[in-house]
């Protein structure tokens, strides 16, 4: 998974208890996702029960996943509502189903110009985008 730095002064994550796992191994170039202890099956993001086998004590561990998948969904973004953005504009959203379970799914932006030859299905894995020395965002790129 490859690193890009952003020169903006987007919003920053502020991890939670649940969510804390999920950004130390983001700062660390990895993209891991919660998966409960009793089905086995991940949850993104993870909450108080699992949405797969309804468990109210998932015990989720956060697991590394391989950070590839297929678009589901796409969008342009046009205009910037939140501040830190209008110098990527337009950029692309994309929803991206990953392989390893029907239905996890990640929303992130495309790395790649708003013009790239892309549509639902294409394959594409995560990379990161480098906010701050210390805070990365898991992104996506269209898989060579």
């Amino acid at each position: 998974m490859r690193t890009h730095e952003a020169k903006t002064h987007r919003p920053l994550p502020v991890p939670d208890s649940i969510s804390a796992p999920y950004w130390t191994a983001a700062a660390e170039h990895r993209l891991e996702l919660a998966r409960c202890e009793h089905c086995r099956n991940f949850a993104h993001p993870p909450d108080s029960v699992c949405p797969n086998c309804g468990s109210t004590d998932p015990g989720f561990e956060f697991v590394p996943v391989s950070g590839h998948g297929t678009v589901r969904s796409w969008t342009i973004v046009r205009q910037s509502f939140l501040p830190g953005f209008d110098d990527l504009l337009p950029f692309v959203l994309v929803d991206v189903e990953l392989v390893e379970q029907p239905e996890l799914r990640l929303i992130g932006r495309l790395l790649d110009s708003p013009d790239a030859d892309f549509r639902i299905g294409t394959p594409v894995v995560a990379a990161f985008e480098q906010l701050t020395s210390e805070v990365l965002v898991p992104a996506f790129e269209i898989a060579s």
